[in-house]
């Protein structure tokens, strides 16, 4: 007797799927130096993928309470605040 096909997963939202973009983006930028031997990405960059996809995480939260981690979110918020911090400290 064979099981019972499981159900079909249900495909991702459209907030998922930009999650992953970003996240994609980000790893990209970040990727890219290391293989090309470039220069590295702007901090404002990484800092204002990040933080999007802080937006975004947020916003997909308000959609399933399950996705509710604030503990999540202060980590998220505390690495933005180090690269913006670092960013002001940058000479001109």
């Amino acid at each position: 007797m064979t099981p019972p096909d499981p159900a079909p997963r249900p495909a991702p939202d459209g907030l998922t799927i930009l999650s992953f973009a970003l996240l994609a983006l980000l790893a990209a930028l970040l990727l890219w130096p290391l293989l090309t031997g470039g220069a590295l990405p702007s901090s404002a960059v990484v800092g204002g993928v990040l933080l999007a996809r802080l937006g975004v995480q947020v916003l997909r939260a308000r959609h399933d309470e399950r996705l509710r981690r604030p503990a999540s979110w202060a980590i998220d918020l505390l690495l933005i605040a180090l690269i913006f911090g670092q960013i002001s400290r940058q000479p001109s």
